[in-house]
């Protein structure tokens, strides 16, 4: 048998093969120790210089040809069996749904609590300038946060914003008063434990107007606290500093365990601490080229995650991120 005729009657053995077996017979026939194209190239030490080069070649040329078109085949064959195999009588498999991160819970109604008061979300940028982060919001040059072993520095001087403040005054650079604005993101600190992470979740506010008073602070965070742990809750401001407000408070929420009267949750104060806040610093409405003798403003921030720990019980900051199912579909 010649070459051409070897390679015709493959051809159809292999298109006819309905199955594995079959198929293995067909190998067997032409590339088999004994089969038609083996014996081809077992005779070829008979023929003439020449004409056993070219028999040779393309006889080596077939056999890689069929044993590519019996491989074609096999994968065809396992094709089928697959499509054979299924059982549309069998019952559906359930998909399970997947569940919106405790964190992104307390974004959404953060952002819903604010929207009747006239508040929109704007973002910025997470890699910072030292001025947007610091110069900008009055922090002092040898203020701690400043140290690298408090924020992440890149060697360019740039650094990863420690805070979404930055935010604000880019905005108020571009945007007169009135300002009514969230912002919410990332941020990162040099920090670990159970209740820090290097990264983490903040939300910030900032009002911008004429007349803004301490009183009108203490107004929205009370309307926002309420929104998010219940209307039987109260807060309590403290004072405090920071350099970007003056005043400034820390803000409490009362104890949800005990009700203000003290408990082990809350070390018997029957408080906790959930954010800080303050009346906008003039030298930081100067910065962003407000006028601080016409507008006032207050500002707040807040980490989502110490809100989420506090509203749904979480003991450990680090369970946010442990990518935990049993943990996410708690809620």
């Amino acid at each position: 048998m010649d070459l051409n005729q070897i390679e015709k009657e493959a051809i159809s053995d292999i298109r006819l093969a309905s199955d594995k077996q079959q198929l293995a017979d067909v190998e067997i026939r032409y590339l088999g120790r004994k089969g038609f194209l083996t014996a081809v190239l077992r005779g070829l030490g008979g023929l003439d210089p020449q004409k056993r080069k070219e028999t040779g070649k393309s006889a080596n040329l077939l056999k890689i040809k069929i044993e590519k078109l019996i491989s074609e085949k096999a994968n065809e064959i396992s094709g089928l069996k697959k499509v054979d195999m299924i059982d549309v009588t069998m019952p559906g498999k359930d998909f399970e749904f997947g569940h919106l991160h405790p964190v992104t819970i307390i974004y959404e109604k953060l952002f819903e609590a604010a929207k009747p008061l006239g508040f929109s979300v704007v973002t910025g940028p997470e890699i910072e300038t030292v001025w947007y982060n610091f110069d900008a919001l009055n922090t002092p040059k040898d203020h701690p946060s400043r140290d690298v072993t408090d924020t992440f520095y890149f060697e360019d001087g740039k650094i990863l914003r420690c805070h979404t403040s930055p935010v604000q005054v880019r905005y108020m650079e571009e945007n007169k008063p009135p300002i009514r604005i969230l912002a919410p993101g990332r941020v990162y600190r040099r920090d670990s434990d159970a209740t820090h992470t290097p990264m983490f979740h903040q939300l910030e506010g900032l009002l911008v107007d004429e007349n803004v008073k301490m009183s009108d602070l203490k107004g929205t965070l009370e309307y926002l606290v309420k929104a998010i742990f219940g209307e039987d809750r109260k807060i309590r401001l403290r004072p405090h500093h920071f350099p970007f407000t003056e005043p400034s408070v820390e803000v409490d929420v009362s104890c949800d365990l005990c009700g203000g009267k003290g408990c082990k949750s809350c070390k018997n104060e029957g408080w906790l601490e959930i954010l800080g806040a303050g009346m906008v610093h003039p030298n930081v409405l100067r910065n962003s080229g407000i006028n601080p003798e016409k507008y006032q403003g207050f500002a707040f921030g807040l980490g989502v995650e110490r809100i989420a720990m506090l509203k749904y019980g979480v003991d450990d900051l680090r369970a946010f991120y442990d990518n935990d199912l049993r943990f996410t579909e708690q809620f």
